[in-house]
Protein backbone atom coordinates (compact mmCIF):
# COMPACT_ATOMS: atom_id res chain seq x y z
CA UNK A 1 0.00 0.00 0.00
CA UNK A 2 1.44 3.29 -0.94
CA UNK A 3 1.98 6.00 1.58
CA UNK A 4 -0.93 9.01 0.96
CA UNK A 5 0.47 12.22 -1.20
CA UNK A 6 2.80 14.71 -0.12
CA UNK A 7 3.44 18.21 -0.82
CA UNK A 8 6.59 19.95 0.25
CA UNK A 9 6.39 23.99 -0.16
CA UNK A 10 10.08 25.53 -0.76
CA UNK A 11 10.13 28.84 1.42
CA UNK A 12 8.21 29.99 4.25
CA UNK A 13 7.02 33.24 2.99
CA UNK A 14 3.34 34.38 2.71
CA UNK A 15 3.04 32.29 -0.49
CA UNK A 16 3.61 29.18 0.70
CA UNK A 17 1.79 29.51 4.02
CA UNK A 18 -1.48 30.45 1.21
CA UNK A 19 -0.54 27.57 -0.56
CA UNK A 20 -0.65 24.98 2.22
CA UNK A 21 -3.98 26.72 3.64
CA UNK A 22 -5.52 26.32 0.03
CA UNK A 23 -4.01 22.37 -0.30
CA UNK A 24 -6.57 21.85 3.18
CA UNK A 25 -9.32 24.22 3.06
CA UNK A 26 -10.21 23.80 -1.07
CA UNK A 27 -8.06 20.34 -1.42
CA UNK A 28 -8.99 18.62 1.31
CA UNK A 29 -5.02 17.68 2.05
CA UNK A 30 -4.83 16.42 5.77
CA UNK A 31 -1.87 18.64 7.75
CA UNK A 32 0.43 16.03 8.21
CA UNK A 33 0.86 15.24 4.42
CA UNK A 34 2.01 18.89 4.34
CA UNK A 35 5.82 20.14 4.97
CA UNK A 36 7.36 23.81 4.42
CA UNK A 37 10.93 23.96 3.87
CA UNK A 38 12.78 27.15 5.38
CA UNK A 39 15.97 28.30 5.01
CA UNK A 40 15.49 30.78 8.24
CA UNK A 41 14.60 30.18 12.04
CA UNK A 42 10.46 31.60 11.17
CA UNK A 43 8.25 31.97 8.93
CA UNK A 44 6.90 34.91 6.78
CA UNK A 45 9.48 35.87 4.67
CA UNK A 46 9.51 39.52 3.54
CA UNK A 47 6.16 39.78 6.09
CA UNK A 48 8.72 39.98 9.11
CA UNK A 49 8.82 41.93 12.59
CA UNK A 50 10.47 41.59 15.97
CA UNK A 51 12.32 43.18 18.39
CA UNK A 52 11.88 44.72 21.90
CA UNK A 53 11.61 48.14 23.55
CA UNK A 54 15.23 48.40 24.75
CA UNK A 55 17.04 47.14 21.86
CA UNK A 56 14.32 48.32 19.46
CA UNK A 57 11.75 47.17 16.80
CA UNK A 58 12.30 45.96 13.67
CA UNK A 59 10.33 45.47 10.42
CA UNK A 60 11.89 45.59 7.25
CA UNK A 61 8.88 46.82 5.23
CA UNK A 62 4.94 46.92 5.50
CA UNK A 63 2.16 46.67 3.12
CA UNK A 64 -0.79 48.49 2.80
CA UNK A 65 -4.52 46.73 1.75
CA UNK A 66 -7.45 47.67 0.23
CA UNK A 67 -10.94 46.45 0.89
CA UNK A 68 -11.47 46.64 -2.83
CA UNK A 69 -8.89 44.94 -4.07
CA UNK A 70 -7.14 42.09 -2.50
CA UNK A 71 -9.61 39.27 -3.21
CA UNK A 72 -7.91 35.93 -2.37
CA UNK A 73 -6.13 37.38 0.40
CA UNK A 74 -9.33 37.86 1.80
CA UNK A 75 -10.90 34.85 0.57
CA UNK A 76 -7.84 33.14 2.51
CA UNK A 77 -8.14 35.46 5.69
CA UNK A 78 -11.51 34.88 5.79
CA UNK A 79 -11.51 31.06 6.97
CA UNK A 80 -8.33 32.28 9.41
CA UNK A 81 -9.61 32.74 13.11
CA UNK A 82 -8.16 35.85 14.44
CA UNK A 83 -5.89 34.92 17.75
CA UNK A 84 -6.83 38.11 19.75
CA UNK A 85 -10.25 38.26 18.62
CA UNK A 86 -12.57 35.19 19.97
CA UNK A 87 -15.15 34.07 17.45
CA UNK A 88 -13.70 36.63 14.54
CA UNK A 89 -11.38 36.00 11.34
CA UNK A 90 -8.41 37.71 10.90
CA UNK A 91 -10.38 39.41 7.88
CA UNK A 92 -13.46 40.37 10.21
CA UNK A 93 -11.20 41.67 12.70
CA UNK A 94 -9.04 44.01 9.88
CA UNK A 95 -12.42 45.10 8.62
CA UNK A 96 -13.50 46.14 12.53
CA UNK A 97 -10.08 47.44 13.36
CA UNK A 98 -10.09 50.04 9.93
CA UNK A 99 -13.86 50.95 10.52
CA UNK A 100 -12.50 52.09 14.10
CA UNK A 101 -9.50 54.17 12.42
CA UNK A 102 -10.07 55.42 9.03
CA UNK A 103 -7.00 56.57 6.50
CA UNK A 104 -7.35 60.30 5.48
CA UNK A 105 -3.78 61.83 5.23
CA UNK A 106 -3.49 65.21 5.43
CA UNK A 107 0.46 65.63 5.18
CA UNK A 108 1.47 63.31 2.19
CA UNK A 109 4.19 65.78 0.72
CA UNK A 110 6.22 68.13 3.00
CA UNK A 111 8.68 70.54 1.79
CA UNK A 112 12.44 72.06 3.10
CA UNK A 113 10.45 74.37 5.34
CA UNK A 114 8.32 71.41 6.75
CA UNK A 115 5.29 72.96 5.20
CA UNK A 116 2.36 70.74 3.93
CA UNK A 117 2.65 71.02 0.57
CA UNK A 118 -0.84 71.16 -1.86
CA UNK A 119 -2.25 67.95 -3.59
CA UNK A 120 -5.84 68.84 -4.43
CA UNK A 121 -3.88 69.11 -8.12
CA UNK A 122 -1.71 66.64 -9.45
CA UNK A 123 0.10 68.97 -11.42
CA UNK A 124 -0.38 67.36 -15.22
CA UNK A 125 0.64 69.35 -17.80
CA UNK A 126 -1.51 68.99 -20.90
CA UNK A 127 0.97 66.52 -22.33
CA UNK A 128 1.40 64.87 -19.18
CA UNK A 129 -2.20 63.99 -19.58
CA UNK A 130 -2.07 62.43 -23.05
CA UNK A 131 0.79 60.77 -22.42
CA UNK A 132 -0.50 59.00 -19.35
CA UNK A 133 -3.61 58.09 -21.58
CA UNK A 134 -1.69 56.64 -24.39
CA UNK A 135 0.44 54.69 -21.61
CA UNK A 136 -2.58 53.18 -19.51
CA UNK A 137 -4.03 52.53 -22.70
CA UNK A 138 -1.43 50.49 -24.53
CA UNK A 139 -1.24 46.76 -24.58
CA UNK A 140 1.30 44.64 -22.97
CA UNK A 141 2.84 43.46 -25.93
CA UNK A 142 3.46 46.73 -27.16
CA UNK A 143 4.96 48.10 -24.22
CA UNK A 144 7.65 44.79 -24.23
CA UNK A 145 10.40 45.36 -21.73
CA UNK A 146 10.24 49.61 -22.09
CA UNK A 147 10.88 51.56 -18.76
CA UNK A 148 8.30 54.33 -17.42
CA UNK A 149 10.65 56.86 -18.89
CA UNK A 150 10.09 55.96 -22.26
CA UNK A 151 6.52 57.03 -22.52
CA UNK A 152 6.42 60.03 -20.23
CA UNK A 153 8.15 63.51 -20.00
CA UNK A 154 10.45 64.56 -17.54
CA UNK A 155 8.22 66.87 -16.32
CA UNK A 156 5.87 64.10 -15.14
CA UNK A 157 8.45 63.21 -13.00
CA UNK A 158 8.30 66.51 -11.16
CA UNK A 159 4.31 66.49 -10.64
CA UNK A 160 2.53 66.30 -7.07
CA UNK A 161 1.20 62.79 -8.51
CA UNK A 162 4.27 60.80 -9.07
CA UNK A 163 6.28 61.78 -5.77
CA UNK A 164 2.97 60.71 -4.07
CA UNK A 165 2.51 57.53 -6.24
CA UNK A 166 6.12 56.50 -6.89
CA UNK A 167 6.09 56.49 -2.79
CA UNK A 168 3.15 54.98 -2.45
CA UNK A 169 3.49 51.85 -4.77
CA UNK A 170 7.89 52.41 -4.42
CA UNK A 171 8.11 53.09 -8.29
CA UNK A 172 11.24 54.28 -9.85
CA UNK A 173 11.27 56.14 -13.23
CA UNK A 174 13.33 52.85 -14.47
CA UNK A 175 11.01 50.30 -13.86
CA UNK A 176 8.70 48.81 -15.88
CA UNK A 177 5.91 50.36 -18.17
CA UNK A 178 3.97 47.73 -18.25
CA UNK A 179 4.11 47.19 -14.01
CA UNK A 180 3.01 50.97 -13.95
CA UNK A 181 0.28 50.30 -16.78
CA UNK A 182 -0.65 47.57 -14.70
CA UNK A 183 -1.16 49.55 -11.07
CA UNK A 184 -3.04 52.18 -13.09
CA UNK A 185 -5.66 49.77 -14.10
CA UNK A 186 -5.57 47.75 -11.05
CA UNK A 187 -5.56 50.55 -8.22
CA UNK A 188 -7.74 53.06 -10.53
CA UNK A 189 -9.74 54.16 -7.22
CA UNK A 190 -6.28 54.92 -5.35
CA UNK A 191 -5.84 56.86 -8.40
CA UNK A 192 -8.49 58.97 -7.47
CA UNK A 193 -7.47 59.15 -3.82
CA UNK A 194 -3.48 59.59 -3.57
CA UNK A 195 -3.60 62.34 -1.96
CA UNK A 196 -5.48 61.08 1.14
CA UNK A 197 -4.75 57.64 0.89
CA UNK A 198 -8.22 57.46 1.79
CA UNK A 199 -8.97 53.25 0.41
CA UNK A 200 -5.72 52.05 2.22
CA UNK A 201 -6.38 49.74 5.23
CA UNK A 202 -4.09 48.21 7.78
CA UNK A 203 -3.86 45.40 10.30
CA UNK A 204 -3.85 45.69 13.68
CA UNK A 205 -0.51 45.15 14.41
CA UNK A 206 2.39 44.56 11.91
CA UNK A 207 2.10 41.69 8.85
CA UNK A 208 4.23 39.41 10.47
CA UNK A 209 1.88 39.70 14.25
CA UNK A 210 -1.53 39.97 12.27
CA UNK A 211 -1.30 37.97 9.12
CA UNK A 212 1.37 35.19 9.51
CA UNK A 213 1.13 34.55 13.12
CA UNK A 214 -2.59 33.44 12.97
CA UNK A 215 -2.05 31.78 9.62
CA UNK A 216 0.78 29.90 10.98
CA UNK A 217 -0.96 28.92 13.74
CA UNK A 218 -3.43 27.29 12.02
CA UNK A 219 -1.50 25.53 10.07
CA UNK A 220 -0.05 23.95 13.03
CA UNK A 221 -3.15 22.99 14.21
CA UNK A 222 -4.06 20.90 11.25
CA UNK A 223 -0.81 19.14 11.80
CA UNK A 224 1.35 21.05 8.85
CA UNK A 225 5.11 20.13 9.42
CA UNK A 226 7.38 23.46 9.10
CA UNK A 227 11.20 22.39 9.11
CA UNK A 228 13.33 26.02 9.80
CA UNK A 229 17.18 26.61 9.03
CA UNK A 230 16.87 24.38 5.83
CA UNK A 231 17.81 25.69 2.54
CA UNK A 232 16.61 23.31 -0.47
CA UNK A 233 20.17 23.30 -2.67
CA UNK A 234 18.93 21.18 -5.51
CA UNK A 235 16.13 19.48 -7.02
CA UNK A 236 16.32 16.17 -8.63
CA UNK A 237 13.77 15.93 -11.79
CA UNK A 238 13.33 13.44 -14.64
CA UNK A 239 11.00 13.03 -18.19
CA UNK A 240 8.28 10.69 -18.48
CA UNK A 241 6.07 10.39 -21.72
CA UNK A 242 3.28 13.28 -19.74
CA UNK A 243 6.09 15.12 -18.60
CA UNK A 244 8.25 15.82 -15.99
CA UNK A 245 8.38 15.84 -12.50
CA UNK A 246 11.04 16.19 -9.09
CA UNK A 247 12.04 12.89 -7.70
CA UNK A 248 14.03 14.58 -5.06
CA UNK A 249 15.01 17.53 -2.94
CA UNK A 250 18.39 17.82 -1.29
CA UNK A 251 19.02 20.43 1.44
CA UNK A 252 21.39 21.36 3.77
CA UNK A 253 19.19 20.84 7.44
CA UNK A 254 20.79 22.90 10.00
CA UNK A 255 23.91 23.08 8.13
CA UNK A 256 23.67 18.73 7.47
CA UNK A 257 23.10 17.41 3.83
CA UNK A 258 19.72 15.77 3.84
CA UNK A 259 18.12 14.34 1.13
CA UNK A 260 14.17 14.14 0.60
CA UNK A 261 12.82 11.75 -1.95
CA UNK A 262 9.29 12.82 -3.60
CA UNK A 263 7.43 10.08 -4.75
CA UNK A 264 5.23 9.56 -7.72
CA UNK A 265 1.94 11.81 -7.06
CA UNK A 266 4.09 14.24 -4.20
CA UNK A 267 3.61 17.66 -5.10
CA UNK A 268 6.28 20.42 -4.66
CA UNK A 269 5.65 24.11 -4.73
CA UNK A 270 8.79 26.58 -4.99
CA UNK A 271 9.10 30.31 -3.93
CA UNK A 272 11.25 31.00 -6.84
CA UNK A 273 13.20 34.30 -6.15
CA UNK A 274 12.81 36.64 -3.48
CA UNK A 275 12.90 40.21 -3.06
CA UNK A 276 14.45 40.50 0.88
CA UNK A 277 17.72 38.06 -0.28
CA UNK A 278 20.89 39.37 0.37
CA UNK A 279 18.96 42.54 3.50
CA UNK A 280 20.99 43.23 6.14
CA UNK A 281 20.09 45.16 9.70
CA UNK A 282 22.24 47.81 11.09
CA UNK A 283 22.53 49.89 14.16
CA UNK A 284 22.45 53.04 15.83
CA UNK A 285 25.96 53.01 15.56
CA UNK A 286 26.37 50.97 12.63
CA UNK A 287 24.91 51.08 8.90
CA UNK A 288 23.58 47.87 7.49
CA UNK A 289 26.26 46.38 5.81
CA UNK A 290 26.64 45.52 1.89
CA UNK A 291 25.70 41.61 1.58
CA UNK A 292 27.13 39.48 -1.27
CA UNK A 293 25.07 39.78 -3.64
CA UNK A 294 25.24 37.26 -6.21
CA UNK A 295 22.03 35.22 -6.21
CA UNK A 296 21.85 32.47 -4.21
CA UNK A 297 18.67 30.42 -2.11
CA UNK A 298 15.67 31.43 -3.86
CA UNK A 299 17.79 32.96 -7.13
CA UNK A 300 20.30 30.53 -7.24
CA UNK A 301 17.58 26.90 -6.48
CA UNK A 302 15.28 29.06 -9.46
CA UNK A 303 18.82 29.78 -11.95
CA UNK A 304 19.39 26.03 -11.88
CA UNK A 305 15.52 25.06 -13.24
CA UNK A 306 15.17 27.62 -15.65
CA UNK A 307 19.34 26.45 -17.34
CA UNK A 308 17.91 23.39 -17.19
CA UNK A 309 13.98 23.62 -17.80
CA UNK A 310 12.78 25.94 -20.70
CA UNK A 311 9.47 27.88 -19.35
CA UNK A 312 10.84 28.32 -16.21
CA UNK A 313 11.40 31.93 -16.93
CA UNK A 314 14.87 34.34 -16.44
CA UNK A 315 15.94 35.12 -13.25
CA UNK A 316 18.79 36.85 -14.62
CA UNK A 317 16.69 40.23 -15.35
CA UNK A 318 15.53 40.31 -11.87
CA UNK A 319 18.32 39.53 -9.73
CA UNK A 320 21.32 41.22 -11.85
CA UNK A 321 20.86 44.82 -11.19
CA UNK A 322 20.59 45.75 -7.28
CA UNK A 323 21.35 49.38 -8.17
CA UNK A 324 18.27 49.30 -9.95
CA UNK A 325 16.26 47.69 -7.42
CA UNK A 326 17.62 48.52 -3.75
CA UNK A 327 16.40 50.70 -1.25
CA UNK A 328 17.41 51.40 2.78
CA UNK A 329 14.19 51.31 5.22
CA UNK A 330 14.46 52.08 8.93
CA UNK A 331 12.51 51.16 11.96
CA UNK A 332 12.37 54.08 14.78
CA UNK A 333 11.91 52.80 18.46
CA UNK A 334 10.52 55.60 20.61
CA UNK A 335 10.72 56.20 24.14
CA UNK A 336 9.34 59.16 24.34
CA UNK A 337 6.06 60.46 23.13
CA UNK A 338 7.64 63.39 21.91
CA UNK A 339 8.03 62.80 18.37
CA UNK A 340 4.42 61.39 17.75
CA UNK A 341 2.94 64.22 19.09
CA UNK A 342 5.08 66.53 16.99
CA UNK A 343 4.03 64.92 14.09
CA UNK A 344 0.08 64.93 14.79
CA UNK A 345 -0.09 68.66 15.59
CA UNK A 346 2.49 69.29 12.44
CA UNK A 347 0.43 66.77 10.22
CA UNK A 348 -2.79 66.94 11.23
CA UNK A 349 -3.13 63.02 11.34
CA UNK A 350 -3.00 60.62 14.92
CA UNK A 351 -1.33 58.01 14.49
CA UNK A 352 -2.93 55.62 12.29
CA UNK A 353 -4.91 57.61 10.52
CA UNK A 354 -2.44 59.13 8.03
CA UNK A 355 -0.46 57.62 5.36
CA UNK A 356 3.30 58.06 3.86
CA UNK A 357 4.59 61.24 4.71
CA UNK A 358 6.92 62.01 2.20
CA UNK A 359 9.67 64.28 2.20
CA UNK A 360 9.44 66.31 -1.09
CA UNK A 361 12.85 67.83 -1.22
CA UNK A 362 14.76 64.92 0.39
CA UNK A 363 17.86 63.70 -1.74
CA UNK A 364 16.77 60.29 -0.70
CA UNK A 365 13.12 60.87 -1.35
CA UNK A 366 12.27 59.75 2.64
CA UNK A 367 8.84 58.57 3.61
CA UNK A 368 7.88 57.90 6.78
CA UNK A 369 4.81 56.62 8.59
CA UNK A 370 2.83 56.71 11.67
CA UNK A 371 1.10 53.17 12.40
CA UNK A 372 -1.60 53.25 15.35
CA UNK A 373 0.09 51.89 18.36
CA UNK A 374 0.98 49.83 19.96
CA UNK A 375 2.44 48.22 16.43
CA UNK A 376 3.80 45.07 18.42
CA UNK A 377 1.71 42.63 20.54
CA UNK A 378 3.44 43.67 24.12
CA UNK A 379 4.75 46.62 23.36
CA UNK A 380 4.66 49.52 26.61
CA UNK A 381 2.24 52.24 26.31
CA UNK A 382 5.49 54.11 27.05
CA UNK A 383 6.58 53.35 23.57
CA UNK A 384 5.82 53.88 19.71
CA UNK A 385 6.83 52.96 16.71
CA UNK A 386 7.37 53.96 13.13
CA UNK A 387 9.18 53.27 9.96
CA UNK A 388 10.32 54.81 7.29
CA UNK A 389 12.36 54.28 3.79
CA UNK A 390 13.90 56.46 1.14
CA UNK A 391 13.70 55.50 -2.70
CA UNK A 392 17.31 57.06 -3.25
CA UNK A 393 19.74 55.07 -0.95
CA UNK A 394 23.23 56.05 -2.99
CA UNK A 395 22.72 59.76 -3.01
CA UNK A 396 23.86 61.67 -0.20
CA UNK A 397 21.86 63.48 2.24
CA UNK A 398 20.51 67.05 3.03
CA UNK A 399 22.05 66.63 6.17
CA UNK A 400 24.59 63.86 6.39
CA UNK A 401 27.66 64.39 4.16
CA UNK A 402 27.14 60.79 3.07
CA UNK A 403 24.83 58.15 1.22
CA UNK A 404 21.69 57.05 2.86
CA UNK A 405 23.35 53.32 2.77
CA UNK A 406 26.19 53.82 4.62
CA UNK A 407 24.57 55.48 7.41
CA UNK A 408 24.13 54.71 11.32
CA UNK A 409 21.06 54.67 12.68
CA UNK A 410 21.71 57.79 14.37
CA UNK A 411 22.77 59.26 11.04
CA UNK A 412 19.43 58.50 9.89
CA UNK A 413 17.51 60.15 12.71
CA UNK A 414 19.54 62.80 11.96
CA UNK A 415 18.62 63.68 8.34
CA UNK A 416 14.72 63.30 9.62
CA UNK A 417 14.93 65.92 12.17
CA UNK A 418 16.54 68.32 9.89
CA UNK A 419 14.01 67.88 7.37
CA UNK A 420 11.26 67.98 9.91
CA UNK A 421 12.86 71.14 11.84
CA UNK A 422 12.57 69.08 14.72
CA UNK A 423 13.48 70.64 18.42
CA UNK A 424 16.01 69.47 20.27
CA UNK A 425 14.97 66.18 22.19
CA UNK A 426 12.07 64.89 20.34
CA UNK A 427 13.97 61.95 19.20
CA UNK A 428 15.96 61.74 22.52
CA UNK A 429 17.14 58.13 23.44
CA UNK A 430 15.53 56.78 19.98
CA UNK A 431 16.59 53.61 18.43
CA UNK A 432 17.20 53.32 14.96
CA UNK A 433 17.33 50.24 12.81
CA UNK A 434 19.25 50.83 9.27
CA UNK A 435 17.95 48.03 6.68
CA UNK A 436 19.34 47.50 3.29
CA UNK A 437 18.11 45.53 0.68
CA UNK A 438 19.57 44.88 -2.86
CA UNK A 439 16.48 43.52 -4.09
CA UNK A 440 13.39 44.83 -2.72
CA UNK A 441 11.41 46.21 -6.15
CA UNK A 442 13.34 43.50 -8.67
CA UNK A 443 9.91 42.45 -9.57
CA UNK A 444 9.76 45.83 -10.84
CA UNK A 445 12.14 45.90 -13.47
CA UNK A 446 11.48 45.79 -16.76
CA UNK A 447 10.56 42.50 -18.18
CA UNK A 448 9.34 40.53 -21.90
CA UNK A 449 7.02 37.69 -21.82
CA UNK A 450 8.34 34.44 -20.78
CA UNK A 451 10.84 36.48 -18.26
CA UNK A 452 8.33 35.21 -15.67
CA UNK A 453 7.10 31.93 -15.54
CA UNK A 454 3.40 30.55 -15.02
CA UNK A 455 2.91 28.93 -11.27
CA UNK A 456 2.31 25.55 -13.28
CA UNK A 457 5.32 25.82 -15.99
CA UNK A 458 4.80 23.65 -19.10
CA UNK A 459 5.03 20.15 -18.87
CA UNK A 460 5.13 20.16 -14.93
CA UNK A 461 3.28 16.96 -13.22
CA UNK A 462 3.69 18.10 -10.02
CA UNK A 463 5.40 21.20 -9.21
CA UNK A 464 4.30 24.86 -9.11
CA UNK A 465 5.89 28.41 -8.54
CA UNK A 466 5.12 31.16 -6.18
CA UNK A 467 5.42 34.00 -5.34
CA UNK A 468 6.48 37.02 -6.71
CA UNK A 469 8.13 36.04 -9.74
CA UNK A 470 5.44 34.27 -11.70
CA UNK A 471 3.19 35.23 -14.42
CA UNK A 472 -0.23 36.51 -13.27
CA UNK A 473 -2.46 38.28 -15.88
CA UNK A 474 -3.94 41.86 -14.61
CA UNK A 475 -2.60 41.39 -11.03
CA UNK A 476 0.35 43.71 -9.83
CA UNK A 477 3.59 42.66 -7.75
CA UNK A 478 4.93 43.80 -4.48
CA UNK A 479 1.20 42.85 -2.90
CA UNK A 480 0.39 40.30 -0.54
CA UNK A 481 -2.47 39.71 -2.96
CA UNK A 482 0.36 38.64 -5.60
CA UNK A 483 1.72 35.97 -3.36
CA UNK A 484 -1.50 34.89 -2.04
CA UNK A 485 -3.06 35.00 -6.02
CA UNK A 486 -0.22 32.63 -7.04
CA UNK A 487 -0.64 30.35 -4.37
CA UNK A 488 -4.28 29.85 -4.92
CA UNK A 489 -3.61 29.74 -8.93
CA UNK A 490 -0.79 27.06 -8.15
CA UNK A 491 -3.15 25.12 -6.01
CA UNK A 492 -5.87 25.23 -7.65
CA UNK A 493 -4.38 23.83 -11.11
CA UNK A 494 -2.12 21.23 -9.56
CA UNK A 495 -5.27 19.74 -8.16
CA UNK A 496 -7.84 20.24 -10.68
CA UNK A 497 -10.04 21.72 -8.75
CA UNK A 498 -13.33 23.04 -10.05
CA UNK A 499 -13.58 26.27 -7.87
CA UNK A 500 -12.78 29.39 -9.58
CA UNK A 501 -9.91 31.74 -7.90
CA UNK A 502 -11.15 34.96 -7.00
CA UNK A 503 -11.45 37.65 -10.64
CA UNK A 504 -9.60 40.46 -10.33
CA UNK A 505 -11.80 43.37 -9.41
CA UNK A 506 -12.57 45.19 -12.64
CA UNK A 507 -12.59 48.53 -11.40
CA UNK A 508 -11.09 49.95 -14.40
CA UNK A 509 -14.10 48.92 -16.51
CA UNK A 510 -16.70 50.56 -14.06
CA UNK A 511 -18.22 54.31 -15.28
CA UNK A 512 -18.02 55.93 -11.91
CA UNK A 513 -14.35 55.12 -11.52
CA UNK A 514 -13.33 55.89 -14.63
CA UNK A 515 -14.92 59.16 -14.42
CA UNK A 516 -13.28 59.97 -10.85
CA UNK A 517 -9.96 58.95 -12.44
CA UNK A 518 -10.57 61.51 -15.40
CA UNK A 519 -11.65 64.27 -12.46
CA UNK A 520 -8.48 63.88 -10.80
CA UNK A 521 -6.27 63.79 -13.81
CA UNK A 522 -7.61 67.32 -14.76
CA UNK A 523 -7.28 69.03 -11.53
Amino acid sequence: MNPPNQAFLIGGGIASLAAAAFLIRDGGWSGERITVLEAGPVLGGSLDGAGDPEQGYVMRGGRMLTSDNYECTWDLFGSIPSITQAGQSVHQETLQFNQKHHSHALARLVNRHRARMPVTSMGFSMQDRLELLRLHQADEDTLGNTCITDHLSPSFFETPFWFMWCTTFAFQPWHSAVEFRRYLHRFMLEFARIETLAGVKRTVYNQYDSLVRPLQQWLLAQGVHVVPRCTVTRLEHQDSDSGWRVTALHSLREGQPHHQAVAQGDLVFLQNGSMTDASSLGSMAQPAPAQASDPHGAWALWTQLAAQRPGLGRPEVFNRQPALSNWTSFTVTLKTPDFFDTMARFSGNEAGTGGLVTLRDSHWLMSIVLAHQPHFPHQPASVQVCWGYGLFPDRVGNFVNKAMNDCTGAELLQELAGHLRLEPGSLAGAICIPCRMPFITSMFLPRAPGDRPLPLPPGSRDFALLGQFVELPLDTVFTVEYSVRSAQTAVYQLLQLERDVPPVTPHDHHLHAQFEALLKALR
